[in-house]
């Protein structure tokens, strides 16, 4: 398919742009403390746009669409776990971390249970951003290839360039300010193709309604106490412990915290960030539905047999008016850049913070050839990956079931720090061991009880009550 000249303009356009626009911010002037955290002074909507576009990356721009176009709206219910996150990171996580004189979300690992925990936080975290990095620029490229008909290699290597020159050059600024500019992109573009689909229907927007209430496509999932599937609760559960994991361990949202002006601000950003996200992802999930209903009466439109994740992709090419379409290609890329870039920067930071920094006196000539270098290995680390990805597809869901265990060993492990005041170290190392094996036994495809949404969660709670029960069977922590 070949792209309509003023398509491509606006695809170029945004493209240079947001590199330009990232590169503005280097300075040669400036110390690690405003490279990692912007020296504490960024307005709230802009950290809080970033939480945003944190949140939503070009594998979510097209999944969900994609999973409603397949199903219903059960997955929806993981987005209404988010308000109640937020209010929680709002009111405890972010005053928590504000106060603790360090940008690294780990630190409090090493005072609550030694330099172990820390590190073992820290190399989790880095093993699932480069995934990260290499899944994303790998899934953005896939669809990207078929609609600029450009080689997948060309899309992951061009793409991981650009973000990885802006993100080491601009630092966290850089990157906060293009990922608000990238989620405003996303929103227009969302809202764009939602108009387009309402007024596409032959017989108006109220048939769209129609086919899908007839088809049940509005479903959130059955209410049954059953948790062999995703009904409604487990999709709920899962989504709180998630974005739990998100706001309380997830470097990326506790520096975003540390780059507001003030404690009003950074929670302001917390709230609005996650609140932000349930009315954009709706819209995602409306396209989906609509994307059925508008094939479902005009079949002959979509190819048979065509995948429902690749069927928003083929309405953005096909179906788009000239100009839309640009504008869409555009937000894909621009959910995919900021998820990139996000993971680069933060990842870079936890690498000074955690490892080079500790307990040592370095100069800020040094953390800042640090934090440089280890941007520029990061993204290139990344893109390799990327590029391995096009002959081992399989090695994506490897991976995805490898960050699934690294996060709920991480994510049980803040939670018994954080309110297991008396919990010691071995207690904890225990409670981690027995977590770890119990995910892992249940991610690997062991378990055919529970839905495997449940995994962090029962990992999480196995960690906490193994730590705490030894603590109160063993005796307390000196004073």
């Amino acid at each position: 398919m070949k792209l309509s000249v003023i398509d491509l303009v606006i695809f170029l356009i945004f493209m240079l742009g947001t590199f330009l626009f990232g590169c503005s911010f280097f300075q040669k002037k400036r110390n690690s403390g405003d490279y990692t955290s912007a020296g504490g002074k960024l307005p709230a909507w802009v950290v809080g746009m970033s939480i945003f576009a944190t949140y939503v990356s070009s594998i979510s721009f097209l999944a969900l669409p994609g999973n409603a176009y397949k199903g219903n709206w059960n997955s929806f219910v993981f987005s209404l776990s988010i308000p109640i996150a937020s209010w929680i990171a709002a009111k405890y996580f972010v005053p928590f971390y504000r106060k603790i004189n360090s940008i690294s979300a780990y630190s409090f690992l090493e005072e609550r249970f030694g330099y172990w925990a820390r590190v073992y936080a820290s190399c989790c975290y880095l093993l699932t951003q480069v995934a990260r990095i290499g899944s994303v620029l790998y899934l953005m490229a896939l669809p990207l290839h078929s609609m600029l008909g450009i080689s997948v290699a060309s899309l992951v290597i061009v793409l991981g360039v650009c973000v990885v020159i802006y993100s080491v050059l601009g630092g966290i600024q850089a990157v906060i300010w293009t990922d608000a500019i990238q989620g405003l992109i996303l929103i227009v573009g969302a809202l764009a193709c939602v108009v387009v689909l309402l007024f596409s229907m032959p017989e108006g927007p109220s048939q769209l309604f129609q086919v899908a209430i007839a088809h049940d496509k509005f479903s959130l999932g059955s209410f049954s106490p059953d948790l062999s599937t995703a009904t409604f609760w487990v999709t709920l559960v899962y989504g709180l412990f998630i974005n739990m994991q998100n706001y309380g361990i997830d470097q990326n949202y506790v520096q975003r915290y540390k780059t507001a002006k003030d404690d009003r601000s950074a929670r302001s950003a917390a709230l609005f960030g996650g609140l932000l996200y349930v009315p954009v992802s709706l819209f995602f999930f409306f396209i989906g539905t609509a994307l059925f209903a508008y094939y479902n009466v005009t079949p002959s439109l979509l190819p048979a047999g065509t995948p429902s994740d690749d069927v928003f992709p083929y309405f953005i090419v096909h179906g788009l008016p000239v100009g839309i379409t640009g504008l869409l290609i555009a937000a894909i890329c621009a959910a995919g850049m900021s998820t990139v870039s996000t993971s680069i920067n933060s990842s870079a930071t936890i690498i000074l913070t955690d490892f080079y920094q500790h307990k040592r006196q370095r100069t800020d000539r040094q953390n800042m050839m640090v934090l440089y270098l280890t941007s520029f290995l990061l993204g290139m680390l990344g893109i390799g990956l990327g590029l391995a990805m096009m002959s081992v597809q399989s090695a994506l869901e490897a991976w995805w079931k490898l960050a699934g265990i690294f996060s709920g060993g991480m994510l049980g492990l803040f939670l018994l720090g954080y309110l297991g005041r008396r919990v010691k170290s071995i207690y904890a190392a225990i409670g981690v061991i027995c977590g770890v094996i119990l995910i892992s036994w249940m991610s690997l495809g062991h378990n055919v009880i529970f839905h495997n949404y449940l995994t962090i969660v029962f990992g999480t709670i196995l960690i906490f009550m193994v730590g705490f029960l030894l603590s109160v069977l063993f005796g307390k922590r000196k004073a």
